[in-house]
């Protein structure tokens, strides 16, 4: 298992910007995948974006490609999430998840973190 703590979020205008970081615990981080994820509520989780464990790839939703930018550094426990030119539609809590690179198990949810983008 791993423990996540995401922190970072907050209150933005449109067109700004946040980076958001989850760190990690155990010794299991630099093997696992990594991914964010947005919940606004009473809607469903959506992934946002994957990095795989060495971060050698990344994937995005269509929505945020080009605005939005994951990466990892290994030596710190710790993934990021920079989010630029944001919209007020991006408002959401933010979710980082570890999950076994091979197998795709979930091994850990952070907490959540609150972004906020005023119009």
């Amino acid at each position: 298992q791993v423990q996540l703590v995401e922190s970072g979020g907050g209150l933005v205008q449109a067109g700004g910007s946040l980076r958001l970081s989850c760190a990690a615990s155990g010794r299991t981080f630099s093997m696992a995948a990594m991914r964010w994820y947005r919940q606004v509520r009473g809607k469903e989780r959506e992934l946002v974006a994957h990095i795989t464990s060495t971060g050698g790839s990344t994937n995005y939703a269509d929505s945020m490609k080009g605005r939005f930018t994951i990466s990892r550094d290994n030596g710190k426990n710790t993934v990021y999430l920079q989010m630029n030119s944001l919209k007020p539609e991006d408002t959401a809590v933010y979710y980082c998840n570890a999950r076994n690179t091979y197998t795709g198990r979930d091994l850990g949810w952070g907490q959540g973190t609150q972004v906020t983008v005023s119009s």
